[in-house]
């Protein structure tokens, strides 16, 4: 064993072997002066308060109580012990309160793919914010895995990829996709009737580098071909919607990143929208916590992804 300058063991331990719970069922029994009342308090039996008392005594080598009549008297060695006791419990409770209270604090940094981000987030969060004013949310913009050592707290992201074993995950919405453009663009993409569109075919497909099979799958899922229809290819999803509020041509809009602007009127969905067998889910790096700032987030985000 190792030992100090002076030829004393070195121990982790401070003094005796000086359990924390057989000091708290102490100070317990020693403030309300009963052993049956410091069981109840503290959710023990009575034997257990008894037991732990019991051990600290022997621990010690000293009486810490005087039994008589069903109750229990400090002695001189037991006052001492719960007021030094009384003491530390107080400085620990404060030192947890002021962790706790910098925890609820700290800001979520909420990483989110980019166009989801853009495109149903952010309008969304002021809402949140004003409801939810003690919690501090920071956004920030990211696709893949994620390293959560690297500050994020929690992440939005699509089932596309395997985020590994270690990853909570806790699905928000199934993905729905389906063509949109400009609702003034339609007689020159859509034919057909209402019922029965057809897409025409010189009808602009806009395509996008981030999600390449996009058009084939839907199309395949309707079929239909595409083949020999002109396209125009953008580097991210979201430059391909912004380009069908252009009305630049027909774009793969999934229903969640494109609502508001139907919604509004900016863009029109002829075909409506199917599920493509995808879906986001909240990744966190533990469980949520019962009660937390996160678990308000999360049901407030599962909320949102259920409006119509």
């Amino acid at each position: 064993m190792k030992t100090d300058k002076i030829g004393e063991p070195i121990s982790r331990k401070i003094g005796r072997n000086i359990s924390l719970g057989g000091l708290r069922c102490f100070e317990a029994a020693a403030r309300l002066e009963s052993f049956t009342q410091a069981a109840h308090s503290l959710s023990l039996t009575h034997g257990a308060i008894s037991r732990a008392v019991r051990a600290l005594e022997n621990e010690l080598g000293l009486a810490l109580f005087e039994r008589r009549h069903r109750r229990v008297y400090l002695t001189a060695a037991g006052r001492k012990l719960w007021q030094a006791s009384q003491q530390a419990f107080d400085i620990l409770e404060q030192s947890v309160q002021e962790l706790y209270l910098q925890a609820q604090n700290a800001p979520i940094v909420l990483s989110c793919e980019p166009t989801l981000l853009m495109r149903w987030l952010i309008p969304r969060m002021p809402e949140f914010l004003r409801t939810h004013p003690a919690i501090h949310v920071q956004l920030v913009a990211g696709g893949g895995a994620v390293a959560f050592q690297d500050g994020i707290t929690l992440a939005i992201r699509r089932n596309d990829f395997d985020w590994g074993a270690s990853v909570h995950s806790i699905p928000l919405f199934s993905e729905k996709i389906g063509p949109v453009c400009k609702p003034e663009m339609l007689a020159q993409f859509v034919e057909g009737s209402q019922t029965e569109p057809r897409l025409r075919r010189d009808a602009a497909l806009l395509q996008t580098a981030t999600r390449p099979d996009a058009w084939a799958d839907w199309a395949q899922a309707q079929g239909v071909s595409i083949e020999g229809m002109p396209q125009q290819r953008f580097e991210h999803f979201y430059f391909s919607l912004q380009a069908a509020v252009a009305g630049l041509g027909v774009a793969i809009g999934p229903w969640q990143q494109v609502r508001d602007d139907i919604g509004a009127g900016l863009l029109a969905a002829p075909f409506g929208f199917r599920h493509d067998g995808s879906g986001y889910s909240l990744l966190t790096p533990q469980p949520v916590t019962p009660g937390s700032a996160a678990e308000t987030l999360l049901h407030w985000l599962q909320r949102q992804a259920m409006e119509l």
